[in-house]
């Protein structure tokens, strides 16, 4: 019983701290691509979940969104300040999980048009 009740303990403590990826949201996401990013993509956040597959999305944020930077400095320079700043990848944690959610392969669509 007590070898139990320690199993249950450190999965559960190796659950919370090894789950980052679960800390990420995709309103969270939705909210900062709205604040920090659409005026310089020049696009709602429709469009831009919408270029990319669920599949394409996951590529580009692997790495501290090595992916999404590089592709997204280079076709809005002006952004490239800010994609690159470290207070960035914080918010592109949830961005991820926001185009991954309303991707074009995914059926959904987000309501900030």
């Amino acid at each position: 019983m007590r070898q139990l009740i320690k199993i249950i303990l450190i999965s559960v403590l190796l659950g919370s701290v090894g789950s980052s990826a679960l800390m990420a949201d995709v309103k969270k996401g939705q909210k900062y691509y709205l604040k920090s990013f659409k005026s310089k993509f020049k696009m709602n956040g429709t469009k831009f979940a919408s270029l990319h597959t669920q599949g394409e999305w996951m590529a580009l944020f692997e790495n501290r969104a090595e992916g999404f930077i590089k592709e997204f400095s280079k076709n809005y320079p002006k952004s490239q300040k800010l994609l690159t700043k470290p207070s960035t990848w914080k918010k592109l944690q949830h961005i991820k999980d926001f185009a991954i959610e309303y991707a074009s392969d995914s059926g959904n669509v987000p309501s900030c048009g």
